[in-house]
């Protein structure tokens, strides 16, 4: 077995396109015990900034902590830890190029990006289900995505299950 960044799983990367998440260090496949995933997520490195910073430039400390998180995946890869970055490559103006970031930073490391897509329409209900999200935030989401991402995978969690997309992305990156 190889490491891997994904999704950002790195050494694998998840990346959410619709915005329904599959929690991969949370659905283990059968016999997939020998995989273990470091977990890095904007929200976790959000909470190293002052909420009084997030209520006066939100997306300046956000882009600040995301940059942050991604050289914090690259640290664990190169110490030769699995490593999943959970997070969304969207393009705002404090961040781009996004995209062409990552991979700058990630450029010595193994990296595969996972899309892990989702129908609007159907994100739309589970947000509603869901309670802690707004209905139409999978649409600004949507509108912030980067373009021409190079996917090495695609699971879908309309058609599919939390646990068969995570089986799949570890059959397809780790087997």
């Amino acid at each position: 077995m190889s490491l891997r960044s994904i999704g950002i799983v790195l050494p694998c990367i998840l990346w959410n396109r619709g915005f329904c998440r599959i929690r991969i260090w949370q659905e283990p496949e059968q016999g997939a015990d020998d995989i273990f995933f470091y977990v890095v997520a904007n929200d976790l490195f959000e909470e190293m900034v002052g909420e009084s910073y997030l209520r006066v430039d939100y997306w300046k400390y956000l882009s600040e902590v995301i940059i942050m998180m991604y050289h914090t995946a690259k640290l664990f890869s190169d110490m030769g830890k699995n490593v999943l970055i959970d997070g969304i490559l969207m393009e705002r103006e404090e961040l781009k190029p996004h995209y062409q970031q990552l991979l700058e930073i990630l450029q010595d490391n193994p990296l595969d990006i996972v899309e892990v897509y989702c129908p609007l329409d159907i994100c739309r209900q589970r947000n509603r289900m869901r309670g802690d999200r707004y209905e139409t935030q999978s649409d600004e989401q949507y509108a912030l995505m980067g373009e021409n991402i190079a996917y090495r995978l695609r699971v879908d969690t309309s058609i599919c299950s939390s646990g068969e997309c995570a089986e799949t992305i570890i059959r397809e990156l780790f087997r």
